[in-house]
């Protein structure tokens, strides 16, 4: 998203035939690491089950008046002086529908941090994808890739990032129908009331949130002094300080107020919000947002300040 006094070190401002270009060579790295971090979390990952109409044993559980005696698992009750009935697992899949900002202020890179925030967001995206659909859950791209259940969700994931324009702002999401889950990954660096004026009105149509703030350490510490020039990615204006340390503590007030007021309106609107730093472990936000999807009680936030 556009920056508000996004700090920018080196950052270039490629055409959008060599920004696809360097995408799409990014994309593969991405994906092995996705795959590394998801298997450090899926032995806790129990997906969304609950009883329902399908093929797969759920539990058993003690007979109720009224019940057809046809759902009586005659050798379980036998072993004891109850009598108990077999459920099944629901097999209806859900949707859940993953985003992350693609514009070119993500692809900034302190030297505080290992990874750009385009890098760690599409690690994320690609990591929840590949959890999700070991879990039989449908998984979409709004406008890059329809839902689908399969074990490979991810990696066609992956293939339609490849190919993906250049994205901005929030995704189009006419072709969400009716109640899923989405999850917004990117830097969200405008204005708090400009971003919850394009978001709810998701939540109104009924959609769950949840919000991942991905962010470098620098733009949290402003580690600058001296004359240093600011540059805007998506804007190409430039800011020459002659005396960066003079403006810091301006700027993190109003860097931590954004962020506040964007967590804080996201809550009240009964949505989730993540914060996670570049300089963080990634399994941080992913067990994070494991947790939300999984229905756990709120209250974790991942890597830094919220």
């Amino acid at each position: 998203m556009a920056s508000i006094g996004q700090i920018v070190e080196k950052t270039p401002g490629p055409e959008v035939l060599a920004r696809a270009r360097q995408r799409a060579s990014l994309v593969p790295d991405c994906m092995v690491e996705a795959k590394r971090i998801a298997n450090t979390v899926i032995a806790g990952w129990h997906g969304r089950r609950k009883r329902g109409i399908g093929e797969n044993f759920w539990q058993f559980r003690p007979y109720a008046e009224g019940e057809s005696l046809s759902r009586i698992d005659w050798r379980r009750s036998a072993r004891d002086d109850h009598t108990y009935v077999r459920d099944r697992e629901w097999e209806a899949a859900h949707t859940i529908w993953l985003w992350a900002d693609l514009s070119p202020s993500m692809m900034f890179k302190s030297s505080l941090s290992p990874v750009s925030k385009e890098s760690r967001a599409l690690v994320l995206m690609l990591a929840l994808a590949e959890i999700l659909a070991r879990s039989g859950e449908r998984i979409g791209c709004p406008g890059i890739m329809e839902p689908v259940s399969a074990r490979n969700a991810a990696e066609r994931l992956a293939a339609a990032l490849m190919h993906a324009p250049m994205t901005g702002g929030l995704p189009e999401t006419n072709m969400i129908k009716g109640a899923s889950d989405i999850v917004l990954i990117g830097d969200f660096l405008d204005d708090a009331a400009s971003v919850m004026e394009r978001i709810s009105p998701l939540a109104r149509r009924g959609l769950r949130g949840h919000v991942v703030e991905i962010a470098d350490p620098a733009e949290e510490t402003f580690p600058y002094s001296g004359r240093t020039e600011f540059s805007d990615p998506e804007t190409g204006e430039k800011l020459v300080s002659g005396r960066a340390e003079t403006i810091k503590q301006d700027y993190t007030r109003a860097y931590f107020a954004r962020r506040d007021a964007l967590g804080s309106a996201l809550r009240r609107m009964g949505w989730n919000f993540v914060f996670h730093r570049t300089d963080h472990l990634a399994s941080e936000a992913l067990v994070t947002m494991h947790m939300y999807l999984s229905g756990s009680p709120a209250g974790a936030v991942g890597g830094g300040r919220t």
